[in-house]
Formats: structure tokens, C-alpha cells, sequence
């Protein structure tokens, strides 16, 4: 039976028609190629197609993982290597490298994009960066503990981690994934967040920084869900989803991420919400969706570029888009 998504485009065509989103583009894969794709709305004259590029935001971060992952897989370092033998002046070092990718590395974060001032990098940033916690004790949401996910990337491996992420892109045929931001459509209400996204793109940010387009993350998507093992093999994918927060309390001041559990950079939710808690993706602050369920075998690729489409004001519940394509017969 032939899987239609005409309920999620419909869904999508409709935010972007109300001027809750921008723009939009939507995509849904399988393991056997692309079931769905559509872009919607124009932005400043420029019309949206599927071809273009939009900054992903949080969805860098399994992106990094993935990265990363493929290290793990060449036995140069594991999940249990600290921050320390990277940087072993840092506050921080006994922070593991599994801890810095699933929020629970304890170090204080920074502010993205928040404007000027402090540390010239988010290295110096890294290096200089405290404990607010006991590592591996409490759950918090944390961009900066991605630098030293890719600091001990970078010291393992002897390479620049752009290069290693393009290699990642590359062999799953995501080929205008970067983090150049040329020519990504534009990203509204920055300024009402008081926040610069020219800093997240300079910084090259390991856990923000991505641009890319639709068919990059379905092609991730997609090789992940054949496992046929391009991107990283089906057991290092399994080692990533496994939960590593469960059970761990959460200082977050959004009360939704209690409903939501953390692999090795995958986000794992339960949100009462959700149909199929089968789920493993994740969100970014533009309102970019890059979803995969274990259950129904299908990848959700979402792009538009508002900041914080869920606040009220704006009233976008992607929980609803997710339940239409995972959900579609």
C-alpha cells in the first residue's frame, strides 16, 4: 500500500498561508526513497522551492553526533572519553564526551548568538567555562558542551571537524550541507529574541551552525532508516538512541522537556502529545524538524525560519505535524 501525506501538506501549506511560518518545505522519506515533497510561500519576493537552503539550528546537533559517531566507529575514542584530554586546563575536564553530547555535562552554557563580548571563541569559551553541576547528575539543555564534544573530536582524530562533518555529509550524499550560510533564506524575529544569527554562522556552532536544504537531511535520513550503514552502521546508530537521561531530574525552564529523554545528541521524546513515541530527531530554533520513527519507518524533514514559532503569539504545535505523517496510511 502507497503511504500519502496529503494531511501533513495540508498542514504545512496552511501555517505558511496564515503567515505563522515564513516559508516552508516539507519532505518524508523511507528507507526506500522520497514519498513526499513540497515547498510553500514566498519571503521578501523570493518564492520557496525545494532546493533551498535554511540555517537548521538544534537539528546541527545530531549532525555533529553523527560526526562524531563515525570516530567512536574507528576506535579513537568512545563515549566515556573526557573533556580533560582535549583541554586540560578546563574546569570542566572531567566532563565525558557521552555527558557533552546528552546535557549532561554540568558545564554553564553560554548565550547563543547573544551579542558581543566575553570569550573571542567558543573554544576560549570552553576552556574557561564552569560546573554548575556534578557531571552526569541533573539534565540541562546546553549548546556550549557541543564545542567540547568536537574538541575531543578534533584531538582523537588530528582533523579539523568541518572537514570530518563534510565527510559525513558527503557519504550520505547530502551535498550542500555546510555551514556556510549563502543564499539560506532569511530568519525572522531574531531581533525579537535579541539575538544575532551572524555569530551562531561565524562561530561555525556544533550544535547550530548547519545550513542546508531538504534533500540533504532525507538522504541522512534515509540511510539511516536502510541502515545500510553509509553514514554510520545500524549498531552505532543503536548505541545513540539508547537514553542516557532516564530517571535524571531536570532543570530546564521549559516544562515540555520533562517529556523528553537523551541519547548521544538524539533527542528521544514522550511528549502525552505524540502519537508514536517511537521517535528520535530533533528540533531547531528556526522551527526546522528532522524526525525519524523507529515504528513507521518514515523521516520527517520540516524547513522554515522563524524563531520560536511555538511561542503563543505565533501558536505552532509541530506535535501536530508529526502525529499527520507518522500516522498517514
Amino acid at each position: 500500500m502507497t503511504r500519502t501525506f496529503g494531511h501533513a501538506i495540508d498542514w504545512m501549506r496552511a501555517r505558511v498561508d496564515s503567515g505563522q511560518l515564513p516559508t516552508g518545505v516539507l519532505g518524508v522519506c523511507s528507507a526506500d526513497g522520497v514519498l513526499a515533497l513540497e515547498a510553500f510561500g514566498s519571503d521578501g519576493g523570493r518564492t520557496a522551492t525545494v532546493d533551498d537552503r535554511y540555517a537548521l539550528y538544534s537539528v546541527t546537533k545530531p549532525l555533529t553526533g553523527l560526526t562524531i559517531a563515525r570516530a567512536i566507529e574507528r576506535g579513537l575514542l568512545t563515549s566515556e572519553t573526557p573533556l580533560r584530554d582535549a583541554l586540560p586546563q578546563a574546569p570542566a575536564g572531567a566532563a565525558t564526551l557521552g555527558r557533552l553530547l546528552s546535557h549532561t555535562s554540568g558545564i554553564v552554557d553560554h548565550e547563543l548568538g547573544g551579542g558581543s563580548g566575553g570569550p573571542a571563541s567558543l573554544r576560549e569559551a570552553l576552556a574557561t567555562a564552569l560546573l554548575e553541576s556534578v557531571p552526569g547528575t541533573v539534565r540541562r539543555y546546553n549548546n556550549l558542551a557541543f564545542e567540547g564534544a568536537v574538541a575531543i573530536l578534533e584531538h582523537a582524530t588530528g582533523a579539523e571537524f568541518v572537514d570530518l562533518f563534510t565527510e559525513m555529509a558527503d557519504a550520505a550524499g547530502a551535498g550542500t550541507l555546510s555551514f556556510d550560510p549563502a543564499d539560506a533564506h532569511e530568519i525572522h524575529d531574531a531581533d525579537l529574541a535579541g539575538h544575532d544569527p551572524s555569530l551562531v554562522f561565524a562561530a561555525r556552532h556544533p550544535a547550530a551552525g548547519a545550513v542546508g536544504t531538504v534533500h540533504d537531511l532525507l538522504a541522512i535520513g534515509q540511510s539511516l532508516l536502510a541502515g545500510d550503514g553509509r553514514v554510520v552502521a545500524p549498531i552505532t546508530l543503536g548505541a545513540m538512541l539508547r537514553p542516557r537521561t532516564s530517571g535524571l531530574p531536570v532543570l530546564d525552564e521549559d516544562p515540555i522537556k520533562r517529556f523528553e529523554d537523551f541519547g548521544l545528541s538524539w533527542n528521544l521524546p514522550h511528549r502525552p502529545g505524540l502519537l508514536d513515541h517511537s521517535l528520535f530527531g530533533h528540533t531547531g530554533w528556526t522551527g526546522t524538524q528532522f524526525w525519524m520513527s523507529r515504528d513507521a519507518g518514515l523521516c520527517v524533514v520540516a524547513l522554515t525560519n522563524r524563531l520560536d514559532s511555538w511561542r503563543p503569539e505565533v501558536g505552532v504545535d509541530w506535535d501536530q505535524l508529526l502525529n499527520a505523517v507518522m500516522s498517514a496510511r
